[in-house]
């Protein structure tokens, strides 16, 4: 093993960027830059029959929209190539071919069928299912006579008898497994590709790993993967098993899981920031010192620390995330935002397809309205559809504003001096509205207050005077005269 720090992600594309993948990922990715190390990316690409058409695109894609980068890729190269694992098997090959010379692994010709029924007698037994070995230990005739069947054979890996295997996990402390209940595992399929303990366990050593940060359902994977290390005279890793991710009723966060939106690539259709999503992930299972939330990328790769990794499982809390994700939209530029939010009022018809210099600058004062409130790009839809109603419904409050005695003389005020005033902007707005005040004598929430609920039928909203403004000239007039009692 190096004395460098060097971490892997290694993604099957067997699927988009999930936000558990996404934590692996991140973790790995910090861990190397606060410790000056190297972070590599290795598709696991074996599960040939699972791999989607752009799962290994979308990995890499929203990797890098999340704000990483790395050493060590399929796209960047590297010193320990192949980073993908279908094109090292002439690699698996050399090492399989060794453990079989030594008979520290052997073929098995066992059908499927054979397993499944010795399953089934196991289990009625009550016994934990398990390979029985009885292929251990063939001899040359019996391989031949298998093969003159057709049978194709796995090969397996031969478990020492009655052995523990003790690692210190940085997450989980010290951890031990007996072999006692652990059968003779398969490493090579009968199609000839290696299974992912076996490769992963030569990946990570000719890679020169030193760490493996990943989910805790690998904790059962990691005694196979040392007794490769063992037959193969390699030194391990150091491991660390980051707990479960699981949702505010405490179950494990499943891809079923409809209460939580669970692929990077949604969140970026959805408007999210990808630096708060960072910080979202980064919370997720890990701690800093005190009570600070909010960092940047570079203040993560500065602070973190692996032992403080959480021993509980970390709850997906969206809440929070929200939270975060207004944080630094109310502090993006105006002009990002419009850029993630126009798309949203396009698609639900709000807007053309294509803007003319007029409309973009409406669209924009229009963001700038309502960032502060914004928890993603996509809230503009509903929050400005007051902009886009062509009838106005009032609720039963609403209604009684609008008909109190004064509001006629308010409302007549108003649209006298619109229709007479040659300017309309926000400050124009401010300045006639001060002007109905001297002139009506109304002031406060019977001056505003039938003003806002005529022009929106809401008796609350952002800015009254830039409301006004982004509604234009003719739309108040038309909302006005209708309000006026006759």
């Amino acid at each position: 093993m190096t004395n460098e720090v060097r971490v892997r992600y290694a993604p099957s594309p067997t699927g988009h960027l999930h936000i558990g993948n996404a934590r692996t990922a991140l973790f790995n990715y910090l861990f190397a830059r606060s410790q000056g190390g190297k972070f590599i990316i290795r598709i696991e690409d074996t599960d040939i029959k699972r791999n989607i058409e752009g799962g290994e695109e979308s990995q890499l894609t929203y990797l890098k929209w999340l704000g990483m980068n790395w050493d060590e890729s399929i796209d960047v190269g590297g010193h320990y190539g192949p980073y993908r694992q279908t094109e090292r098997l002439d690699i698996y090959r050399e090492y399989w071919q060794d453990l079989l010379d030594r008979g520290l692994a052997y073929k098995c010709y066992c059908t499927e069928e054979e397993l499944e029924q010795e399953r089934e007698e196991q289990i009625a037994r009550g016994e934990n299912p398990r390979y029985s070995g009885k292929h251990r230990d063939l001899t040359d005739e019996q391989r031949a006579a298998f093969e003159a069947e057709g049978r194709v054979a796995s090969i397996r890996f031969r478990v020492p008898e009655n052995k523990t295997f003790t690692f210190d996990d940085i997450v989980k402390g010290e951890i031990s497994f007996t072999t006692e209940d652990t059968g003779d595992f398969v490493i090579v399929k009968k199609d000839g590709i290696p299974t992912y303990n076996f490769a992963v366990a030569i990946d990570d050593h000719l890679m020169k790993i030193s760490h493996v940060l990943r989910g805790e359902d690998h904790i059962s994977n990691t005694p196979r993967q040392l007794m490769i290390y063992e037959a193969l005279n390699w030194e391990a890793p150091i491991f660390g098993h980051m707990t479960l991710i699981v949702n505010e009723n405490h179950k494990k966060l499943s891809k079923r899981d409809e209460s939580i939106i669970q692929f990077i690539e949604q969140y970026d259709n959805l408007g999210y920031l990808p630096e708060a999503m960072f910080n979202f992930i980064a919370l997720l299972g890990w701690s800093p010192e005190g009570e600070e939330e909010i960092f940047s990328r570079e203040e993560l790769t500065k602070i973190f620390d692996a032992k403080r990794l959480s021993k509980s499982p970390a709850v997906f809390d969206t809440h929070k995330l929200s939270h975060l994700n207004n944080v630094y939209i109310k502090n993006a530029d105006t002009d990002r935002i419009t850029a993630l939010a126009v798309p949203h009022l396009q698609k639900a018809g709000r807007l053309p397809a294509e803007l003319s210099e007029e409309q973009q600058q409406w669209a924009h004062d229009l963001v700038a309205l309502y960032q502060e409130q914004m928890t993603s790009a996509s809230d503009i839809v509903e929050l400005s559809e007051v902009f886009f109603r062509t009838h106005l419904q009032m609720d039963h409050e609403s209604q009684l504003i609008i008909g109190e005695e004064h509001v006629s003389t308010v409302l007549s005020a108003l649209l006298e001096k619109i229709k007479a005033s040659d300017e309309f902007s926000p400050t124009r707005a401010a300045a006639l509205i001060k002007e109905v005040q001297k002139e009506t004598g109304f002031k406060g929430k019977q001056l505003f207050m039938p003003i806002r609920v005529a022009l929106t039928g809401e008796m609350h909203g952002r800015d009254l005077n830039h409301t006004i403004y982004l509604l234009g000239r003719d739309r108040v007039i038309e909302r006005l005269a209708s309000q006026i009692k006759g």
